[in-house]
């Protein structure tokens, strides 16, 4: 990947791991981190990967979108489910995007999908490392 050029590099210090906190170097993310389904105030890793993932995806369908001529409806929504998992290799993740475009037909929808999940970061460093699906609801 020579070719490739660093558009922005993100610098968050964590301390603490999952009953932590995390801060950017820019001040703009500053949050309690918790285990998952702990009581009290706090995120965890999964929920950042959740909203990270689908802010990404929904930039990736815009690009799609525009590629087609295609406008994405203000109301677009996602969904993303994150699942932390166990098994004999250990822990895991699975992760689910249910992508709703009100107003586009189904199948321009589906195409703007796939466009994304082929071309979203997340996506691509996911694919064949976790159990992942993206579908049109």
């Amino acid at each position: 990947m020579s070719d490739t050029k660093t558009l922005y590099t993100a610098h968050v210090h964590v301390t603490g791991g999952r009953e932590g906190a995390a801060r950017s170097s820019d001040g703009r993310l500053d949050l309690k981190l918790a285990i998952p389904g702990s009581p009290g105030a706090g995120t965890n890793p999964e929920q950042l990967f959740a909203a990270g993932w689908s802010a990404c995806f929904e930039g990736a369908m815009e690009i799609a979108a525009k590629a087609k001529g295609v406008t994405l409806p203000s109301d677009l929504g996602i969904d993303a489910e994150v699942d932390l998992r166990h098994g004999q290799d250990g822990y895991a993740l699975a992760a689910r995007l249910n992508v709703s475009v009100p107003g586009v037909e189904p199948e321009i929808a589906r195409q703007l999908i796939e466009a994304a999940h082929r071309t979203c970061p997340y996506s691509k460093a996911i694919k064949g490392n976790i159990d992942a699906m993206v579908r049109l609801v």
